[in-house]
């Protein structure tokens, strides 16, 4: 079954290739969606569809992050499916 998540990650996300750490790993997994900084400098926002348990998976490696990447909060909900999404994007 396909779902959609909001999803706000807080903490050392932003200046560190964190949306492109997240749009590697959801293409890898075969979801769609978006990610992009907030003006606050702190938090990224996202929408990520697909199964639900690639969804996890995702969640699980970006809260992971790498050396630079430092995830501090992950609020994840649930948001109404967008119907022919075709691919995973990063904006500003």
């Amino acid at each position: 079954m396909i779902r959609r998540y909001h999803v706000f990650v807080e903490g050392r996300v932003q200046g560190v290739g964190f949306r492109g750490f997240c749009m590697i790993r959801a293409q890898r997994l075969g979801l769609t969606g978006t990610v992009k900084n907030l003006p606050n400098g702190t938090m990224v926002e996202i929408y990520v569809q697909g199964e639900d348990e690639k969804i996890t998976e995702f969640l699980d490696q970006i809260e992971k992050g790498d050396r630079f990447i430092r995830v501090d909060n992950i609020s994840v909900k649930p948001t109404a499916v967008v119907e022919k999404e075709k691919k995973f994007t990063y904006g500003w």
